[in-house]
């Protein structure tokens, strides 16, 4: 009798113990699981910003900003736009037929395709925090954005085939001093206009007023060879270019 009692308490015990070891195990692999599916969902929602299915966004999700600063700091980031650089330097191969006299045209966007804007987002949640346009044009002010080094070297090899540059940003025209000098400082030179918004491209939308800076290109007679921008806003809409390219930017987006 007391033998039976003995193995009916010991097999209590090993339920117990078996119950907890299953419980923990499956508290684990819900971490698990909830860390992956939330992994999963900010890096489709990343994707989706890129391939220019999810627009107007004012703010990432808070869930996703630690994932977004992640790649937006990351090797991958490079790895990704230094792509989109030799993605350009094959098409510059055998895509123009320059004819050498002054026509010939390629579009840089500023912010985040020559200037990054990263040093001051790192400050603001990585595109968490609604932006705000006093605070961003008073760090636009000082002039301190780093340049990025595999569009410097792009820009470098696309004036020295005599194809003139023209940079189209949006930002307005009273940082043109801050923006010129900002440009300077981190090596980009010979550029052959930057055009940036005045007062009467107030009213206008980024892609509209984008494409009116286009439009005066081609009727002064420009061949437009080439566009690269981290904005949709930058490359879509007419007249357009021979070939387009885009950098990748998730903290924003620019309509």
């Amino acid at each position: 009798m007391a033998t039976n009692s003995v193995a009916l308490l010991i097999l209590a015990l090993l339920s117990i113990c078996i119950g907890s070891v299953l419980a923990d195990w499956n508290i684990l692999n819900q971490i698990k699981s909830n860390s992956n599916s939330l992994k999963n969902y900010c890096e489709s929602w990343r994707i989706n910003v890129e391939v220019n299915n999810i627009r107007e966004f004012d703010v990432v999700p808070q869930e996703c900003i630690n994932h977004i600063k992640k790649y937006m700091t990351s090797a991958q980031y490079i790895a990704d736009s230094e792509r989109s650089i030799e993605e350009i330097r094959l098409y510059l191969t055998s895509c123009c037929s320059l004819q050498a006299d002054g026509k010939d045209a390629w579009i840089f966007d500023v912010d985040d395709t020559l200037l990054s804007t990263i040093p001051y987002y790192k400050k603001h949640a990585f595109g968490g925090e609604k932006v705000n346009a006093s605070s961003l044009e008073a760090w636009m002010k000082s002039s301190k954005a780093p340049g990025l080094e595999h569009t410097l070297s792009l820009f470098n090899e696309i004036k020295n085939k005599g194809v003139k540059i023209f940079l189209v940003s949006s930002r307005r025209e009273t940082l043109r001093s801050n923006t010129v000098d900002n440009l300077i400082d981190v090596g980009y030179h010979g550029w052959t206009g930057l055009q940036l918004r005045g007062l009467e491209d107030e009213h206008m939308k980024v892609q509209q007023y984008k494409c009116e800076q286009r439009k005066r290109l081609v009727n002064n007679g420009y061949r437009i060879w080439g566009i690269l921008g981290d904005q949709w806003s930058s490359i879509q809409g007419l007249p357009t270019a021979k070939r387009t390219f885009k950098l990748p930017n998730s903290m924003y987006y620019i309509s």
